[in-house]
């Protein structure tokens, strides 16, 4: 049998000492814990280490200056992202006659980085992307701006843990995930009903974090930032290039 939200909430009730064997809990105090686990998952969602998979999104360039993302938007996706992960630039068979050909973008990480640029209306190959976190869509700013229907912009995204929807929703999560939502739910109903921190449930909340951290940890090939690359020089003694 599928475990619900129901499921785990009970179970946390009971392992935190709030509900005993026999008792009942109000409905008040099920449609709180429900309210508390989506608050937890919506923490979750933003952080690297606690989502299993990434996703990749691509609109076909139109030479706009940005394209929003999230429900609705020109890269339509469910949730408006945080943040990028990765990005990269496409070159679409048409453009070079042969195969598609990908390039990495460099992301500007903030809204001052972009503002330094000074022709923001460049048409051309394009090197970098900023995404501007605004609710409810977000926008990316490739640029230099691509050619319209010659390329295609890419961007990396964490996968959406979905909440639960109510009481009866099924847990949709990899298996590891159960135990992380189990005892985190365990240590913060205790602390919302005002009982003091239990060490065990807190070392076993840890735990099943840490397990997360293990199982979905990726970590890229470290690249130097091209501002903190010297260019090369020529050497007339060695003829060589360093």
């Amino acid at each position: 049998m599928a475990t619900t939200a129901n499921d785990i909430i009970t179970l946390a009730f009971k392992d935190a000492g709030i509900l005993g064997v026999g008792q009942s809990m109000l409905p008040d105090d099920y449609n709180d814990a429900l309210t508390r686990m989506n608050m937890m998952i919506a923490q979750w969602r933003v952080k690297r280490w606690l989502v299993w998979h990434l996703v990749d999104k691509s609109i076909v360039s139109t030479g706009a200056q940005f394209y929003t993302v999230g429900p609705g938007g020109d890269i339509n996706v469910p949730w408006r992202p945080d943040k990028l992960e990765s990005a990269y630039f496409r070159m679409l068979p048409g453009a070079n006659g042969t195969q598609a050909v990908d390039y990495p973008l460099q992301i500007l990480f903030s809204y001052e980085d972009y503002a330094r640029i000074t022709l923001k209306s460049l048409v051309s190959f394009s090197q970098c992307i900023f995404y501007d976190s605004a609710y409810p869509l977000g926008k990316i700013y490739p640029w230099p701006l691509p050619q319209a229907n010659l390329y295609e912009v890419h961007i990396i995204l964490k996968e959406v843990l979905n909440e639960f929807a109510d009481l009866t929703s099924t847990f949709d999560f990899p298996p590891e995930y159960l135990a992380a939502l189990h005892y985190n739910m365990v240590v913060r109903l205790r602390a919302a009903y005002r009982m003091p921190e239990d060490p065990g449930f807190n070392g076993l909340a840890a735990d099943a974090m840490q397990t997360l951290r293990s199982a979905n940890a990726q970590i890229p090939s470290l690249v130097m930032p091209d501002n903190l690359v010297r260019p090369s020089v020529y050497n007339i003694y060695s003829d060589q290039t360093r």
